[in-house]
């Protein structure tokens, strides 16, 4: 007979428990992050994204806009209007709208928050600083 090489069962079982067993130490610390990478996001989003977009909007047109869907589509303001400055309305991570009011709070040009992971939490909202 030939020399048949192969894996037999045995190490096939071997293969397939260590495999597990690294999963199962490997898992329990990736689980959890998807969380702080939506609020990371939420955070990279208010603090640098869409402020980028609205300073490119102040710079043409000479006012931050009065809503976001300004940022789609043109307010009446004739050629000093560049846009659009984005294609579609801002959603935060999980979905939901930002929260943009044109005159901020502390004497800041414009408020943009997340309502974070709770929207029903305050606490956890997201803001631009």
């Amino acid at each position: 007979m030939k020399n048949i090489r192969g894996f037999t069962l045995i190490e096939l079982m071997l293969v397939v428990i260590i495999i597990g067993v690294l999963a199962a130490m490997v898992m329990p610390r990736l689980v959890g992050r998807s969380e702080q990478a939506r609020i990371a996001a939420a955070r990279a989003d208010v603090n640098a994204n869409i402020p980028t977009v609205l300073d490119l909007f102040e710079l043409d047109t000479g006012r931050y806009p009065a809503s976001l869907d300004e940022l789609k589509t043109n307010p009446g303001l004739g050629d000093r209007w560049k846009g659009p400055y984005l294609k579609k309305q801002p959603k935060d991570p999980w979905g939901r709208p930002y929260i943009y009011e044109p005159s901020g709070a502390d004497g800041r040009d414009y408020s943009l928050c997340s309502e974070g992971p709770d929207a029903n939490n305050p606490d956890d909202n997201i803001c631009n600083q």
